[in-house]
């Protein structure tokens, strides 16, 4: 029989994950001729996350937790869960029940019907976000479908269903720098994408703001596209070629007709201006060369504290 492990990183879901538990086993239990284990990970969790995946532990030996010594962020979670999954086919879901468990049964029909690698979810609405909060998510994948080589797919969830070879090939990429929903599209194999609506969280409350989101978006970019080094470049060539124009303009319109060049305010808007723009472009380059500063640090991903896998 195939084994099915079920990935879910945590952090601050003492609330939603018995229920959790609860909803994905009587799923996992309707799929026939498959066995399966829970991979559960603290992400440096303030509450009682730890706690209640020992309790869940001790009732079930299908349920392994592993906890990391600090907050080291989902990316991370998500890489310490594939890398400790044993299962054949690996589902990466969130604790929430936002990623719904009835998808389940469906993606292991279509892996082994369909001869899929991955079976990945895309959201069509996105029905209790803010507005604003939309607006620049869809603008993003506008953005990098423009800018990257990498497919990275409208509404993409991180809910999704991968063989072995796929999850192996993710793993080997121990980057210290994570954008999975890049990474998880840049090792390729045949992928079908599921629709659903957008679901409302279970129980506690979402840990991603605005902020949050926006500094993923700009790792996501910096990680899978070179494109605003491209643009920072040719910014600064457009410039120095509108400002040769400008000078012999000015200097041709002072020796035809003499006309001195005046407005001190001009001046100082126009220092101000290329005075950002060059802020903008070694703004652009720092990103890039701070990514490379922490990768050649060569820095675990996660640090574990407490655990009950045994070591492969």
């Amino acid at each position: 029989m195939k084994k099915i492990s079920v990935v879910v990183p945590c952090y601050n879901e003492q609330e939603a994950l018995p229920i959790f538990y609860v909803e994905t086993t009587k799923e996992l239990e309707k799929i026939p001729n498959v066995t399966w284990e829970f991979v559960l990970v603290d992400d440096g969790s303030k509450d009682n996350t730890l706690q209640v995946m020992q309790s869940l532990a001790q009732k079930d030996e299908r349920v392994k937790y592993l906890s990391f010594s600090r907050n080291f962020g989902k990316e991370s979670a998500m890489y310490a869960g594939l890398e400790n999954a044993c299962g054949d086919y690996i589902v990466l879901m969130d604790a929430d029940l936002q990623d719904p468990p009835s998808l389940l049964g469906r993606m292991v029909k279509e892996i082994e019907e369909n001869d899929y690698d991955c079976v990945g979810t895309r959201r069509v609405t996105r029905k209790g976000e803010p507005p604003i909060r939309s607006f620049f998510a869809r603008m993003f994948y506008k953005l990098m479908a423009k800018i990257s080589k990498t497919e990275i797919v409208d509404g993409a969830r991180d809910f999704r269903m991968m063989r072995r070879e796929m999850v192996d090939a993710v793993v080997k990429m121990c980057e210290y720098n994570r954008f999975s929903k890049g990474i998880l599209s840049w090792v390729g194999f045949k992928t079908l994408w599921l629709e659903y609506e957008n679901i409302e969280r279970v129980a506690g409350t979402t840990k991603w703001n605005f902020w949050k989101l926006f500094v993923y978006s700009i790792d996501g970019i910096v990680a899978f596209s070179t494109a605003p080094l491209v643009i920072s470049s040719l910014l600064g060539i457009g410039i120095c070629f509108v400002a040769f124009c400008l000078m012999l303009f000015y200097a041709g319109k002072a020796l035809i007709f003499g006309d001195p060049v005046s407005g001190f305010p001009t001046l100082i808007s126009v220092i101000l201006m290329l005075g950002g723009l060059q802020l903008l472009c070694l703004g652009i380059v720092g990103q890039y060369l701070s990514k490379t500063y922490l990768e050649t640090k060569h820095r675990p991903i996660y640090i574990t504290r407490k655990t009950n896998i045994e070591k492969k």
